[in-house]
Order: structure tokens, then sequence, then C-alpha cells
């Protein structure tokens, strides 16, 4: 089995790919290899991530994307679907079905806000609360999944929010350049 290195992880192959290059200049190296592209690292974790929630969560009743929904709710309580939204990184036509399907299952309930009929809020059943306890435990088990103590853990989940605000920066200024070149071509 082959393996090349991608900084920080390795990943296997069933079959032998061409020797790594050993020079140092980055327009040496092959970049559109698979295996060297971070976002499929990320990518490949995240599904990884995902097997595991999907077994962990079923006890709970709960799909990943509903757990996210229920960690803001359990965190700050009742809240505008926007603000969920804002939380989760979901736009509306993502988070509504998810909120649904939760009243559905009895752990939440939507209300319009009495001063802003458009504000819809998200608040918790009885049921809803009562899920965190059982809820616990989840956490635990996925710091054992992933083999990490806890600081290494705390490490990792700092360096991907470095990386989150990078990556919205770096987008924000490509949008502005796009939109200057386009005035600038108009």
């Amino acid at each position: 089995m082959g393996y090349w290195s991608y900084p920080g992880t390795m990943t296997a192959s069933s079959s032998t790919p061409s020797a790594p290059s050993t020079a140092s200049s980055p327009a040496d190296t092959d970049w559109l290899r698979l295996d060297r592209q971070i976002c499929f690292s990320l990518h490949a974790a995240s599904r990884a991530f995902n097997g595991v929630y999907r077994v962990i969560l079923k006890d709970l009743g709960l799909t990943y994307p509903q757990y996210l929904v229920m960690l803001v709710l359990w965190e700050y309580g009742d809240v505008p679907v926007k603000t969920l939204g804002e939380h989760l990184r979901l736009d509306s036509g993502t988070l509504s079905p998810l909120v649904k399907r939760l009243e559905a299952a009895g752990l939440v309930r939507r209300e319009r806000s009495a001063r802003d009929e458009r504000s819809v809020q998200v608040r918790l059943t009885e049921e809803g609360a009562a899920l965190r306890e059982r809820a616990l435990r989840v956490p635990r088990r996925i710091m054992g999944a992933t083999g990490f103590d806890l600081a290494e853990i705390t490490d990792l989940r700092e360096r991907l929010d470095q990386l989150t605000t990078a990556l919205d920066a770096a987008a924000l200024t490509e949008a502005e350049r796009e939109a200057a070149a386009e005035r600038e071509a108009g």
C-alpha cells in the first residue's frame, strides 16, 4: 500500500502512487494531486465525522444537522430562525426543513414573533430540553473516536476556527476583486 503525507495527515491508496517529489519548490510539486488538497482532507474528515455521528446520534433519534440545531438551542435558548442560521452558517432553505422535522418529533416549537410577524422563534419543548441530558455523552464518544486527547481537540478546533476566519476573509477579498474587475470592464 502506498502512502503520501499531506502536512499533518496520511492518506492511503491501494495502488502505489508516483513517488512524491523531494523538491523544495512548490513549482516542482504536482499540487493538483488529490492527496495534496487540504479541501479534500477536510471533506474526508467531515464525511468520517458524519459516519461516527450517524451511529452515536441514532440513540437520540437525531441526524447530525438536527444535533447542531439542538446544540444552539441548548446553549442560547429561544432564538429566531435567522439567528439559528447565522450560528450554523446555514441558509433558511436548508434550515427550515431541519426545524420542521425537529418540530414533528416534538423537540422544538416554531412561533411567529408578536413584535415582527416575519420573524419565527424556535423554542425547545420540554422533551427537547430533556434530551440534552442524554446528549451529554456524545462529545466524549466523539473524542474517543478521534483518538485525540482534549488538548489536541482544543488545538485542532482553534486551528480550524483560524482557517475558517482566513477563508471567509479571502472569499470576501476575492468577491471584491471580481466586482472591481466587472466595474472596470463594464
